[in-house]
């Protein structure tokens, strides 16, 4: 009797979540049920796949293995349904979609959905740390974002290239100037957003390598907030210079004499990728040298 591909599913998604509860949640059945499918499947065999704990499990060698093998498997099939369903137009189906700030994600969407105008879209916004989470729990399809980590999960493509620049109210003293040394902001108050932004990881990289320490920070939760509290004249923001905007009690400068750059991607799960409406969106994307860097 071949394996049952129950079987075979059940004990593919619990290796994935790294748990029972999290694998039948994920997969629509009861626990009970799914424990039952990895059980015959173990049994069967006379081996055993997770090493289980009080309130842990882990995959064996063997598990291991047959993780390997299934996510293969399971990839090549829905490579498989996917091909036969893009046979169909796209008039149906669903895309949330996940982004640290509306700038670069917004003309997307609005791209996407006067080509399928059938598909059903939703965003959320946050920090690129709370984003890239949602992603990996499968709360989002697809995110945009300043810095995804290279790890074999995920499947990103670069949109454009950005830089930061500085900016500061109107009534600064540097208000009316062009840019800016990096050394020059040792003398200020910056103001930056929360530990999981990639705007302020990158920035505080780049005055790293600068050997720029600051002595006056003020950390704030929103980039809208930034921009309030610079406007009211509380210190200096730094924003990259595609998602600026425009807002007359502002100035925008540029660092001279440091690069700050950094890139913006679009990313999903590697496994989901063939999926037709993840994948439609994809083939939306401007290729790498039409993107360029963000002006």
């Amino acid at each position: 009797m071949p394996i049952s591909n129950a079987q075979l599913k059940g004990f593919n998604a619990v290796a994935r979540e790294g748990s029972f509860t999290k694998a039948a949640q994920v997969s629509g059945i009861s626990q009970p049920t799914l424990s039952g499918h990895v059980k015959e499947l173990e049994d069967r065999f006379g081996v055993r796949l997770f090493d289980r704990h009080s309130r842990s499990i882990a995959l064996t060698d063997l598990g291991q293995e047959l993780f390997a093998v299934t996510r293969r498997m399971f990839s090549l099939e829905n490579e498989a349904e996917q091909l036969l369903l893009s046979a169909r137009e796209l008039v149906t189906g669903a895309l949330r979609i996940g982004a640290d700030a509306p700038y670069h994600v917004v003309p997307l969407i609005a791209n996407f959905n006067r080509r399928y105008p059938g598909v059903r879209l939703s965003f959320e916004f946050g920090d690129s740390a709370d984003v890239l989470r949602a992603l990996r729990e499968r709360s989002a399809d697809i995110v945009v974002l300043p810095r995804i980590p290279g790890v074999p999960e995920l499947h990103a493509r670069q949109l454009l290239t950005d830089r930061l620049v500085v900016f500061t109210d109107k009534g600064h003293e540097w208000a009316n100037r062009r840019s800016i040394r990096v050394k020059e902001l040792e003398s200020q108050r910056l103001l930056l957003r929360g530990a999981g932004s990639a705007t302020r990881n990158l920035f505080e990289r780049g005055l790293e390598q600068a050997g720029v320490v600051l002595t006056d920070t003020l950390e704030i939760g929103s980039r809208e907030a930034v921009r309030e509290a610079v406007a009211a004249g509380l210190g200096i923001g730094v924003v990259a210079e595609s998602e600026f905007g425009t807002d007359d009690r502002l100035s925008k400068l540029e660092i001279r004499d440091h690069v700050f750059e950094g890139a913006e991607y679009v990313a999903c799960l590697k496994e989901k990728r063939g999926d037709r409406v993840i994948r439609a969106f994809f083939e939306l994307l401007p290729e790498p040298e039409d993107a360029g860097r963000a002006r």
